[in-house]
């Protein structure tokens, strides 16, 4: 009986994990597209800013876009959020991130700027960093015009 139960036990052990693990891996890649462009002057000089939506911002839950005071702050931002997202070139090169999302929807107003003479990658892809459970999610390749 005692063997019996430790078995139960190392059964459940492995299914509750395995259940953990998959709801972690479960959440799709964001779907990212343009969807406009701004010219802006700052200081006197003049940008453009690639604006962008994520088409299945709702699939991800609010609380990985909650304040996270436990994980290391975004510069002097010590509640920035479980959930940092950051803008690559086709690349891999980093062009501009957001540490202070509040909820899924706000990943509908991301973007990155550049000066109005520097020519843009053709291709973009953002990553999701989920910062609690270590967790990147990457998303597809998005056109820098419209």
């Amino acid at each position: 009986m005692k063997r019996l139960s430790q078995l139960c036990i190392v059964f459940l052990t492995v299914l509750f994990t395995s259940l953990s693990t998959e709801s972690h891996s479960a959440l799709p890649n964001p779907i990212l597209y343009l969807t406009g462009t701004e010219c802006l002057t700052i200081n006197g000089k003049t940008f453009v800013r690639y604006h962008f939506d994520v088409d299945n911002k709702e699939s991800y839950p609010t609380d990985m876009f909650a304040p996270a005071p436990n994980l290391p702050p975004c510069g002097n931002n010590t509640k920035a959020s479980r959930t940092w997202v950051d803008f690559y070139d086709q690349s891999g090169k980093r062009l501009y991130g957001f540490c202070a999302l509040s909820k899924p929807a706000d990943l509908s107003g991301i973007w990155f700027a550049l000066s109005e003479d520097v020519v843009p990658p053709s291709w973009i892809y953002i990553e999701l960093n989920d910062r609690q459970t270590n967790t990147k999610y990457k998303s597809n390749l998005a056109d820098t015009t419209l």
